[in-house]
């Protein structure tokens, strides 16, 4: 096998946040569908081009000990928390979540809300994708905190 042909290693759905209202609150859950061409099944935030949002544990953390901050990731106002996955410059590429397939659409940047989490917040996520990434659904299915997280292709 060469090392173009070699599979990335997989990385892990750590979390899923449901947001029921505008501007509310983000409800954990342990399991959710994605809905081909839709979103996140009750999300109330989607559009064509953002069905769904994602973020890097890693980044998180590495920007709360940054920070100091010890802010749920919640806060991020993202749909998935993933880990092992690099988010960065992925336009176009397509992650494998359980039986469900996203396309990653763009990078999401980070709003003025993020201030109100915690001063700073916005700012040392803005470089390198650190506000995660947006997607749209390929094709849906459940999926489930714990799942892998592989990138297609």
């Amino acid at each position: 096998m060469s090392l173009h042909q070699r599979a990335e290693a997989p990385g892990q759905l750590e979390a899923i946040w449901i947001k029921r209202a505008h501007r509310g609150v983000m409800d954990p859950v342990e399991e959710a569908q994605l809905i081909e061409g839709r979103g996140l099944s009750g999300n109330v935030d989607r559009s064509r081009r953002r069905q769904v949002a994602l973020i890097e544990r890693e980044t998180w953390d590495r920007v709360m000990s940054e920070l100091n901050g010890d802010a749920d990731p919640s806060q991020r106002r993202a749909n998935l928390l993933l880990s092992g996955i690099a988010l960065a410059s992925t336009r176009g590429r397509i992650l494998r979540i359980g039986d469900a397939r996203i396309v990653i659409g763009g990078e999401t940047t980070p709003c003025e809300r993020m201030e109100a989490v915690l001063p700073g917040l916005r700012k040392a996520l803005a470089p390198c994708w650190g506000g995660g990434a947006f997607a749209q659904v390929l094709r849906g299915g459940p999926i489930r905190v714990g799942d892998a997280v592989v990138w297609e292709g």
